[in-house]
C-alpha cells in the first residue's frame, strides 16, 4: 500500500515525481505530496485526495530542485487529510521523509519524543520515526547515516522510507524492510519507486534492495549498507518492461484494457511451457524445477490472500484431481498467526500478484523457519516473494494497473493448471492421453476467451436491470465454486454491492433465507459432472422468486428456460471452464460499477498491493 517515488540527478525533479505518482496511484489515493530540496531549502506540497488534486494545488508555484521525493497514500495511521499526507517534516524542519508500511512500536517511540519536548503535527507513525531519527542524531551528535542505522535497529514493523536533509543537500537516503523498493540507475541520476512503472522511459537498469538495507544516493555514485554499516553489493538487473504496457491504449479504463488483454496475456503465460500447436508440455528449466520440487511432496500448503486465495482454492481441486497430492489452502493472514504443523518435505506454495503481499511474506518466513520448501507464483519480476523461494513461476501477465485483479488472476490459474499437469505427467497419475487432451484445450483458451469478450455488449444490457440491487448471491459447484467466490469479490470491489459466493449445495444451509423476488442469484451452471445437481439448485431458487442470472454452456436449453438472464460460454473441458466463466463475471462487475458511475480502476479504500498487515 502507498506509492513512493524519488529522484536525484541533474533534471528538474518535480515532473518526474508527478509522473511517477500518477503511475503509482493504484497503490493508494487518499492523499499525495512531494518535497523538493533546492539550495538547502525543503519545499513541501501535499494535499488530500488523488494526485490530480496535488497537481492543481501546485499550479503557479516555483517547483525548482534536482532532488525530491513523492508519496501517494493509503491511510493506516491517521485519517486522510492534508496534515496526515506525506511527506512529513521533522520537528526542527531540517528533514523530510516518506514511508510505506507500519511502525508497530510507534507509540513507545512517540512517548520518548514527547518526554523530550517534541510536538507532532500529524497522527502518523511516519512522523514519529522521522522525529526519532532527529532525536538520535542530535542527542548523540551522530551523522544522519548513523542516526538512521540506529533508529531502524530499534523499529518494529515494515517500511520503505526515503529521507532528505538540508544538512546533506546532495544525498538521498532510502531504506527498506518488508515493503518494496526498486532503484533505477541512470547516468549521473537515480530513480526510486515502489515498483518499476515510474522508471519506464528513464532507465532499464535497476536493482532491488534486500530487507534491512540502507541505500545512500548521490548524483554520481551510490552505496548500499546493511543496518550494521557493512557494505553490500546489489545485483543489477535489466528492466524488461515497455512503457506502452502501462498506458490505457485507447480504452476508457485500465480494468477494461486488462480484461481485453487476457487472450494475449494468457498466451504469454503458456509460451515456453506448452507447445502452442500440439499442447505438449515443454520440459523447460523452470518446469523441471517445479517437478523436481513437487513430485515427492507428501503435502502442499497454499498460502495467499484475496483473489490469489481463490486461485489457490481452484489449484487445490486441480492438483488433487490430476497429481493426487493432498493440498490445503490457507489465508496467509491466518496462517501467520497459527502454529501450523509442517512435515518434512511439505511444500508451501505462495500466490501473490505483486510478490510483495505482507501477510504472505510473513507466512513464508514462518514456513521456512519450520523447514518447508517454498514455491511461489507471482507476476512482478524481481519482487520479494520469488527471491525468498526455492523455486518460482512468473505468470507473465504484464503490468496490471487496475486495482481489481483480472488478467493476473487468469495467469495464476494458468500456472496452477500447468503445475498440476506437469506433476501428473511425471508421476503418471493420469494417462498421457488425458494430459494431451488438456494441453490441446489449454492452447484453445485464448481463442475461447476472445469469444467470451464478444458478449460484452450483451452483458452491459443485462446489467442495467440489476444496478439497484443491494445484495447478490453467487453459486457454483466443483471447479466453479472458487469462481463464484471470485465473482462475488469482484462485484464488492467494483460496485460496492454486498455479494457472497457459496457452494451451491450449501445454499440450503443458511443463504437461502436471503432469497426473495429482489435478490439476484448468479449460477455458474456450465455443463460438468455437477450439472444435474446445480439444475436442482436453480429450481429451488426459482421456486422462491429469486432473480436467476445463469452462466450456461452453448447449446444448453434447460438452464435458459429457468433463468431470467443467461450468458452462454463456449464448450471446453470441465476443468478449464473456470477460465471462461470468470471473464463473464469480470465484465459483469465492471459494467455494474460503470453504470453506477464509480471509479472502477481505483475503488474506494482499496489499493493494488497490500504491503501492510
Amino acid at each position: 500500500m502507498c506509492g513512493i517515488v524519488g529522484y536525484i540527478g541533474f533534471k528538474e525533479a518535480f515532473p518526474i515525481l508527478l509522473k511517477g505518482l500518477k503511475r503509482l496511484e493504484y497503490r493508494g489515493y487518499d492523499s499525495s505530496g512531494v518535497v523538493l530540496l533546492e539550495e538547502e531549502t525543503l519545499q513541501l506540497f501535499k494535499k488530500k485526495g488523488k494526485v490530480k488534486e496535488l497537481e492543481q494545488f501546485v499550479e503557479g508555484e516555483q517547483l525548482a530542485g534536482n532532488i525530491g521525493i513523492g508519496h501517494t497514500r493509503w491511510a493506516t495511521h491517521g485519517v486522510p487529510n492534508d496534515l496526515n499526507a506525506h511527506p512529513h517534516l521533522s520537528f526542527d524542519g531540517n528533514m523530510a521523509m516518506i514511508h510505506n508500511g507500519i511502525i508497530e512500536n510507534y507509540a513507545n517511540l512517540k512517548q520518548i519524543l514527547v518526554d523530550n519536548g517534541f510536538e507532532f503535527k500529524s497522527e502518523t507513525d511516519t512522523e514519529v520515526l522521522l522525529n526519532y531519527i532527529q532525536f538520535l542524531k542530535n542527542k548523540d551528535l551522530l551523522s544522519l547515516e548513523m542516526a538512521l542505522q540506529q533508529a531502524l535497529q530499534q523499529v518494529k514493523g515494515t517500511y520503505c522510507i526515503l529521507l532528505l536533509s538540508v544538512d546533506e543537500p546532495n544525498v538521498l537516503f532510502a531504506a527498506r524492510k518488508g515493503s518494496p523498493l526498486v532503484i533505477g540507475i541512470g547516468k549521473n541520476e537515480f530513480f526510486l519507486a515502489s515498483d518499476a512503472t515510474p522508471l519506464l522511459g528513464y532507465t532499464n537498469e535497476v536493482f532491488y534492495p534486500n530487507n534491512e538495507e540502507i541505500i545512500i544516493l548521490r548524483r554520481h555514485d551510490y552505496q548500499v549498507i546493511n543496518f550494521n554499516g557493512e557494505q553490500v553489493t546489489p545485483v543489477i538487473q535489466e528492466l524488461l518492461m515497455e512503457e506502452k504496457a502501462i498506458e490505457k491504449g485507447g480504452f476508457d479504463h485500465y480494468m477494461l484494457k486488462e480484461m481485453y488483454e487476457q487472450p494475449e496475456s494468457f498466451t504469454n503465460c503458456l509460451r515456453g511451457r506448452i507447445q502452442l500447436d500440439t499442447g505438449t508440455l515443454i520440459k523447460t528449466e523452470d518446469i523441471r524445477s517445479w517437478v523436481s520440487l513437487f513430485q515427492k511432496a507428501p503435502r502442499i500448503i497454499i498460502v495467499s490472500c484475496g483473489s490469489s486465495w481463490h486461485a489457490g482454492l481452484l489449484g487445490e481441486y486441480w492438483i488433487e484431481e490430476l497429481a493426487r497430492i493432498p493440498v490445503e489452502v490457507e489465508y496467509a493472514s491466518e496462517f501467520r498467526y497459527r502454529n501450523p504443523i509442517i512435515y518434512p518435505g511439505d511444500i508451501v506454495l505462495a500466490i501473490s500478484q505483486s510478490g510483495e503481499t505482507a501477510d504472505t511474506l510473513v507466512a513464508l518466513e514462518k514456513a521456512k523457519d519450520q523447514g518447508a520448501l517454498i514455491f511461489s507464483i507471482v507476476n512482478v519480476v524481481g519482487s520479494s516473494i520469488p527471491r525468498m523461494s526455492d523455486a518460482y513461476a512468473y505468470t507473465h501477465s504484464g503490468p496490471e494497473i487496475g486495482v481489481a485483479s483480472t488478467k493476473t488472476f487468469l495467469g495464476q490459474l494458468g500456472v496452477l493448471m500447468l503445475l498440476a499437469m506437469s506433476i501428473a505427467e511425471e508421476k503418471n497419475s493420469i494417462s498421457s492421453e488425458r494430459i494431451m487432451t488438456l494441453g490441446k484445450e489449454m492452447i484453445r483458451l485464448p481463442h475461447l476467451i476472445e469469444e467470451v469478450l464478444k458478449q460484452h455488449d450483451h452483458i452491459k444490457s443485462v446489467v442495467k436491470s440489476y444496478t439497484s440491487a443491494t445484495d447478490v448471491l453467487f453459486l457454483g459447484r466443483g471447479y466453479n465454486f472458487p469462481i463464484a467466490l471470485e465473482g462475488a469479490l469482484k462485484l464488492k470491489e467494483i460496485s460496492y454491492i454486498h455479494a457472497e459466493g457459496y457452494p451451491a449445495a450449501e445454499m440450503k444451509h443458511g443463504p437461502i433465507a436471503l432469497v426473495d423476488e429482489h435478490l439476484p442469484v448468479v449460477f455458474l451452471a456450465t455443463k460438468d459432472n455437477c450439472y444435474e445437481k446445480i439444475i436442482s439448485n436453480i429450481q429451488e431458487i426459482k421456486a422462491r422468486g429469486g432473480k436467476i442470472i445463469a452462466l450456461a454452456t452453448e447449446g444448453d436449453q434447460i438452464v435458459p428456460a429457468l433463468a431470467k438472464d443467461t450468458f452462454f460460454l463456449p464448450e471446453t473441458d470441465e476443468l478449464l471452464a473456470p477460465f471462461l466463466n470468470v471473464i463473464v463475471l469480470q465484465l459483469f462487475s465492471y459494467e455494474m460499477g460503470i453504470q453506477k458511475g464509480l471509479d472502477v480502476d481505483q475503488p474506494r479504500n482499496l489499493a493494488k498491493s497490500v504491503t501492510v498487515e
